[in-house]
């Protein structure tokens, strides 16, 4: 049965994660981190998306960028997922699943939004307990200038400072129940429609 397509608008920010095949590791070392940034450079580079903030944690990832054209965000990921897994499997003697499936994606709504899912995805190194401070983790954004962009919104002047302060809890309940029930971001059903 073919996949019904995401749908896209023009220009729209998104937190995109994914996780290791029923939750494995897939970066087992430094190298691991480095080649998959490598694969997002490439990808990124060909399809110019615009990327604002990062982490790669051992079994999973959290990207906030903007897709900038209707269509752009499944070529994109579809390169660097790709490109990503056949390095992996080469390099491991391995084949098979390595994510657990497809990609999932969620709006960013608004600057209030966008600034939440920055300081999120920063911190979740801190919140697994890796690192006591965002900036002591080595695979996130924060290291690494040269793969992201100029902020949409101002962050704030003490970066570290405004990093080092935990989100509320009820804004991360909220992104964890976006993260780990996507139905609530489904489209509604058309009539006629089976659920």
């Amino acid at each position: 049965m073919p996949r019904i397509a995401r749908q896209e608008v023009s220009s729209q920010f998104l937190h995109i994660l994914n996780r290791g095949n029923d939750r494995s590791t897939v970066f087992h070392k430094d190298g691991d981190y480095a080649a998959f940034l490598r694969c997002f450079a490439a990808a990124r580079a060909r399809h110019s998306v615009p990327a604002f903030s990062f982490c790669l944690m051992p079994n999973h990832f959290h990207f906030v960028l903007e897709i900038e054209d209707p269509g752009g965000l499944a070529a994109f990921m579809q390169q660097w997922m790709t490109t990503h897994v056949r390095r992996y499997h080469a390099h491991y003697r391995t084949s098979g699943h390595l994510w657990q499936g497809r990609f999932k994606s969620f709006p960013v709504t608004g600057d209030a939004h966008f600034l939440t899912v920055v300081r999120y995805v920063l911190q979740n190194p801190v919140r697994a307990g890796l690192v006591m401070r965002a900036v002591d983790w080595r695979w996130s954004s924060l290291h690494f200038p040269d793969l992201i962009d100029p902020p949409p919104v101002e962050l704030p002047h003490d970066l570290q400072e405004w990093l080092d302060e935990p989100l509320a809890h009820t804004d991360v309940d909220h992104l964890r129940a976006l993260i780990n029930q996507p139905a609530l971001l489904r489209e509604p059903r058309q009539p006629g429609q089976a659920p």
